[in-house]
C-alpha cells in the first residue's frame, strides 16, 4: 500500500482559501470594473478637461430625476437592484453604455457613489458635460 503524504494543517488549508478567495475578488472586480482607457468614441477618461482636451475620471455628474430610481447590477431593466437613488441626488458617472430602452431613452449611466450600479440615463439629468462612452 503507498505511504500517504503528512496530513495538511488546518492553517495551511485556510490561507490557501483565503488566497482563492483574494484572487477571485481581483478577478471579479477587473471583469466588474470599466477600462479606463480612450475607446475614440468621444471623451476622454472621465471628469474635468485636461489640458490635451480629455476628461479626468470622478467628475461626470448628474442628477436624479425620478422619484426613486433602482440602481442595477448591469444596464438592463430586470438586472439586480444594488440600491435606490432619490430625486435631487447628485450622482457621480463614470461613464455611458446603451442598454435597455427606457421611455425612449437608451443609454444607461454606469455610477460610482460608493457601489458600482447602472442607472438608467432617462432619469438622470447630466449637470456639464455629457459622460464618455464606457
Amino acid at each position: 500500500m503507498p505511504q500517504l503524504s503528512a496530513p495538511v494543517s488546518r492553517s495551511s488549508l485556510v490561507r490557501g482559501l483565503a488566497a482563492v478567495l483574494a484572487a477571485g475578488a481581483l478577478a471579479t472586480a477587473g471583469a466588474v470594473a470599466p477600462a479606463a482607457a480612450h475607446d475614440g468614441r468621444g471623451g476622454g477618461t472621465d471628469g474635468a478637461h485636461g489640458g490635451d482636451g480629455r476628461q479626468e475620471q470622478g467628475r461626470y455628474r448628474g442628477v436624479v430625476t425620478a422619484e426613486r430610481l433602482a440602481l442595477r447590477t448591469s444596464p438592463a431593466r430586470g438586472s439586480d437592484v444594488i440600491r435606490y437613488a432619490r430625486r435631487g441626488e447628485v450622482v457621480s458617472i463614470y461613464c455611458k453604455t446603451p442598454g435597455d430602452t427606457v421611455k425612449g431613452n437608451p443609454l444607461w449611466y454606469l455610477l460610482t457613489d460608493g457601489t458600482w450600479a447602472w442607472g438608467a440615463a432617462r432619469y438622470i439629468d447630466n449637470v456639464g458635460p455629457a459622460p464618455r462612452w464606457c
